[in-house]
């Protein structure tokens, strides 16, 4: 099949993170992901939930949401409509992501409040979402360790996220909204720098689907995966001493 501006079918859409956008959060990032636009803040507070008072450890969370016209058509703002269902879903979805190469003993008593918030949908807002905002985090993290609130850095390896789908009978990398609209097959992969998986989202959509297509969607994944890391680094190498 023919994809838009002539896209292979394993090539990203074209993906620029801008580091430290805003002045005031003590970490941020936009991130450009084609038509897709979020931007990440990361926000530092001195405590914990409570299930984690006296625990030692920290806490990682995350908030997102779209604007009205970050689609075609106007939609309300979702603390007034009330229609968070799937706003929570994701912003759960990045918690879990982010916490999973956070090491929260090293973290400390401190809650890190990722903001993701959509200027622009195109297909794709939460893997764009969690890899932003992993950038933001890292930002956020290393400034709370210049300032000497932090020991060590805690976040033990990179963090991204992109999605594979089957359209008319074809494996392709990163669908835009057009494509995401077709797929016969959906899935989401969050992922480490070491290879590992941290999520993964797959549903038919109206259809089963064989077991044996995973093994070839991780396989693409795992190539957009790697390339988002290396923008990430790119994104991070003049604010943060990598780690990894």
């Amino acid at each position: 099949m023919q994809r838009a501006h002539g896209r292979q079918p394993d090539a990203l859409r074209p993906v620029d993170i801008v580091p430290n956008y805003l002045d005031f959060a003590e970490g941020s990032a936009l991130i450009t992901w084609g038509k897709t636009r979020v931007l990440c803040t990361a926000t530092v507070v001195e405590q914990v939930p409570s299930f984690k008072l006296q625990s030692g450890e920290g806490w990682v969370t995350a908030e997102y949401a779209m604007l009205p016209r970050s689609t075609p058509t106007r939609q309300p703002r979702e603390g007034l409509s009330g229609r968070r269902g799937r706003s929570q879903e994701i912003q759960r979805l990045i918690g879990r992501s982010l916490r999973a190469v956070v090491d929260l003993k090293s973290l400390g008593e401190y809650t890190v409040i990722l903001d993701c918030d959509v200027l622009q949908a195109d297909g794709g807002t939460r893997t764009a979402a969690i890899t932003g905002a992993f950038v933001a985090l890292c930002l956020a993290l290393e400034s709370w360790q210049r300032r000497g609130a932090l020991e060590s850095f805690p976040v033990r390896d990179r963090l991204a996220a992109v999605s594979v789908g089957l359209v008319e009978g074809q494996l392709l990398l990163d669908l835009d909204y057009e494509e995401d609209s077709r797929a016969q097959v959906d899935a989401t992969f969050v992922g480490t720098g070491r290879g590992e998986l941290v999520e993964v989202q797959v549903s038919g959509e109206g259809h089963s689907f064989p077991a044996s297509l995973l093994d070839d969607m991780l396989g693409l994944a795992r190539q957009g995966l790697a390339q988002l890391q290396r923008l990430q680094d790119e994104a991070l190498k003049l604010w943060v001493p990598l780690p990894w």
